[in-house]
């Protein structure tokens, strides 16, 4: 058997759990407000990520219309924040 450093198996672990999206959505969350500014990281609900896709949550209308002329922006950001591409795109509800 061969040996692993710590973060290389929890690497692996995560590649192969459902729980990995869950994860990657709260690191998501954790760098919003550093990403998006403090505006609209105060009235986003929600942000999940399903199959490689980033879902956005907000109910103020403005901010939805923003968003989504931002989803090229939102999507470099959050890759290049989390450095590797995790997100093949973004939906904003």
């Amino acid at each position: 058997m061969g040996q692993y450093k710590m973060g290389d198996a929890i690497k692996q672990f995560l590649n192969q759990s459902r729980i990995k999206g869950d994860i990657q959505a709260m690191q998501i969350q954790e760098l919003w407000e550093k990403l998006m500014g403090k505006t609209i990281a105060r009235y986003t609900e929600n942000l999940k990520i399903i199959n490689r896709t980033l879902f956005i949550t907000t109910n103020v209308a403005p901010l939805k219309q923003e968003l989504l002329y931002q989803k090229e922006k939102i999507k470099l950001r959050v890759n290049e924040a989390l450095g590797e591409k995790l997100i093949d795109d973004v939906v904003v509800k």
